[in-house]
């Protein structure tokens, strides 16, 4: 005869879904921790140049700052810090000359329109920003980025302003130190080099890296908009 009274099975019953709600509670509370830390872990910074890099075919503006941002067309961390480039256009006194440079690998020089995604588009609706095609990642190389998303200011004499990201973590817009920090330099507020981290995907697969003879495709984005 079995010593089970219902009272006793209820009580198993209960222990049982108590253990799994701590169990899934666990396992979600652990799967959080996991996504918070990878948005916030920065990406490779750059080596970036301390001077323009006299090998680059993009023009340094001799009247105004230049801005350049390396980015993966296929990144979609990369769309808030090309919102956040956006908003730096629309925000400062002065426009810098800017670029956003799009890393084409060769191992995808086949497919025509591989780097013309969404953010191609986006990036090309800004206004006074010029979109280039980087076959192989040759200015990439040069400029010694790692990360989609990183961004370099340059001084009309071509001194390295600001080396960074615009974002303050991975596909997040919103205030942030990068954008801040090219505000205040293009305001002439400060002076010296700034650094910030830089939140994207890496911009280099195994075999993506700059071959010898690169080419570039240009296309030029409202140039005369206010």
């Amino acid at each position: 005869m079995s010593d089970d009274t219902p009272s006793a099975t209820s009580q198993r019953h209960w222990t049982l879904w108590a253990l799994l709600a701590v169990l899934w509670t666990g396992a979600v509370t652990a799967g959080l921790a996991t996504l918070a830390a990878y948005d916030n872990a920065p990406g490779t910074a750059a080596s970036a140049p301390p001077r323009w890099p006299a090998p680059s075919r993009l023009a340094l503006d001799r009247d105004r700052p230049t801005l350049v941002m390396l980015a993966h067309p296929r990144c979609t961390c990369t769309r808030a810090s090309v919102g956040e480039l956006a908003e730096l256009m629309a925000r400062a006194p002065q426009r810098p000359k800017a670029y956003v440079v799009f890393v084409k690998p060769g191992r995808v020089a086949a497919s025509r329109a591989w780097e013309r995604t969404d953010l191609w588009d986006r990036a090309a609706a800004i206004p006074d920003v010029t979109v280039i095609r980087d076959d192989d990642g040759h200015e990439a190389a040069l400029f010694g980025a790692e990360t989609s998303g990183q961004t370099f200011l340059y001084a009309p004499g071509g001194d390295l302003l600001f080396s960074g990201g615009t974002t303050g973590a991975r596909g997040h817009p919103g205030d942030n130190a990068g954008r801040a920090t090219l505000l205040a330099l293009l305001r002439h507020e400060i002076g010296s080099r700034r650094t910030t981290p830089v939140f994207g995907c890496s911009l280099f697969a195994p075999g993506d890296r700059a071959l010898d003879s690169p080419a570039h495709e240009t296309t030029h984005a409202h140039p005369h908009a206010n």
